[in-house]
Parts: C-alpha cells; structure tokens; sequence
C-alpha cells in the first residue's frame, strides 16, 4: 500500500498561539501537496525547557486537541500531534495524539523513557525534573497498515520498537527533538539501526534548528526504510518533508531476510 506522508520541521516560536498557527499554515500545505499522514514534531507548541512544561501544559482536550481535532476532520487527514506537555493529576507528560481523518482521538503516546541525560561540557538536561514518563506502547492503524509510535529518546531503547514491530507495526513513527550534541552523532544512525532491526519504516520528526532558541534541535527529519536506507530528508532549516512510502516493501525485505522469523527466543 502506498502512503503519502508529510513531517513538519518547524521552529518553535516563544508562545503556544504563534506554534499553532504555524502547525495549521503547515498541516494546510501538506494536505494541497497531497499528505494523507501528517506528523508534527515533539513539544511544537513550546520551547523546549523544563521551567517552560510546566506553563505550556494542557488538560485534555485543551486548544491543541481541538486544533489537530477540527483540522483532521476538515482536510480528511490522519494528524499525529508530535508531542505537547499534558498536564494531568498535577502530573505533566510529554503525550503525543492522534487523530484519524474524521477528527477522532484513535492513540496517545506518552513518552515512555525520559531525557536525564549529563554529556560533560556539551549538554545536560534531565526531563524527570517536571515530566512524568508513560506506562504503555502504543500502536493504531491507518488503512489496516499497523503504526507504531514512541518519542524521541524512546528509540534508543531497542526492546521498544522491536515490540511494536512483533505486534504487527510496519512503521515506527518518532517525533524527536535530538540537540547539536546528539543529533550528529546518533540522528541517523538511530534511524537506520531501528529501521533494518525490525524492518520498518522509521519516520523521524524533529523541530528545525533555531541558534537563538533556548534549546537547539539539530532538525533534519527523514525516513528510513525497512532496508535501512534515508529515503527522504530534511537538512536544518524549517521545511516540509513529503514523501511516498509503500509498504509493500516491509513485506518483501522481511520475506527475503526472515530476521524475525529466525530470532532464538530460548537463547535471548
């Protein structure tokens, strides 16, 4: 089955109102180019700082739920949200949702793993602070296509997607905001591991590059196939990546190297 799918790179601009009327401008754009799944990436609609979660949180639904909501059902797209800090029970999570083409919630991802990470003398930034991580893996379907989704820091846990690949996902989508730190040193590496491990289309989200921001994402969204190449990329600077996949791809390249067909379940 061939998807059209569109990853938004947009930079984060200082209050939530400016980063939805972007998300909208951009989701309105990929629609006319064709776009039947549209991704945004992780925590869009605020700087990325802990002391910014905390004033950027929103119950559910709040006004990017019923942004992403109203949208999905107007242009007959499926929106995966990237992610927002959702606040509830005093708690705040980095969720990410999922609506299908008729405005419907059908998944939300809250970020399983949490960003507590100190790379001496380049970067230190410890999520746990304010974030509250999630408890479940998450997958739904477009089109009978089984779709995985986890954020950011959750693909550098293996286990993770590779249960969402023996679940039946045929793409693993990431909305993702590595920094100059990580992102040239394991952006695409990530990408390729993930994507030839379970032979999935791995799609990768991330907010462009803003030097001046609190927090500089290294950008670059891409896909990867289930061969572990880059199909499609983005460099640094805000822009729409839109790109045909077919997953029929995922079901030659598993049937021509059976790699989850052979695991050895009683040695590992």
């Amino acid at each position: 089955m061939i998807l059209n799918v569109a990853l938004v790179q947009m930079k984060v601009r200082d209050t939530r109102e400016e980063n939805l009327k972007i998300a909208e401008l951009r989701i309105r754009e990929a629609k006319e180019k064709g776009a039947e799944i549209i991704v945004l990436p992780e925590m869009f609609t605020t700087p990325y700082k802990n002391e910014y979660f905390p004033i950027f949180q929103e119950e559910f639904p709040g006004p990017t739920n019923l942004l992403l909501s109203e949208l999905s059902k107007e242009l007959n797209v499926y929106i995966i949200g990237g992610s927002i800090p959702e606040g509830e029970d005093g708690k705040i999570y980095n969720t990410s949702y999922v609506y299908d083409n008729s405005g419907v919630l059908i998944a939300k991802h809250r970020k399983a793993h949490l960003f507590d990470i100190d790379v001496k003398g380049k970067m230190t930034f410890k999520e746990s602070d304010t974030l509250t991580p999630g408890n479940e893996s998450t997958l739904f379907s477009v089109n009978g296509i089984k779709i995985g989704l986890i954020i950011c820091y959750d693909i550098r846990f293996p286990e993770f997607t590779r249960k969402l690949a023996l679940e039946g996902a045929e793409i693993v989508i990431v909305p993702a905001a590595f920094n100059m730190t990580t992102g040239p040193a394991h952006w695409h590496l990530s990408a390729r591991a993930r994507a030839l491990d379970n032979q999935v289309y791995i799609l990768m989200c991330s907010q462009s590059r803003n030097e001046e921001g609190v927090y500089v994402a290294y950008g670059n969204s891409l896909i990867a196939s289930p061969w572990g190449d880059i199909v499609s990329s983005l460099d640094e600077k805000e822009g729409l990546l839109i790109t045909q996949i077919d997953t029929d791809l995922v079901k030659k390249v598993r049937e021509e190297l059976p790699l989850l067909k052979h695991r050895r379940e009683e040695l590992y």
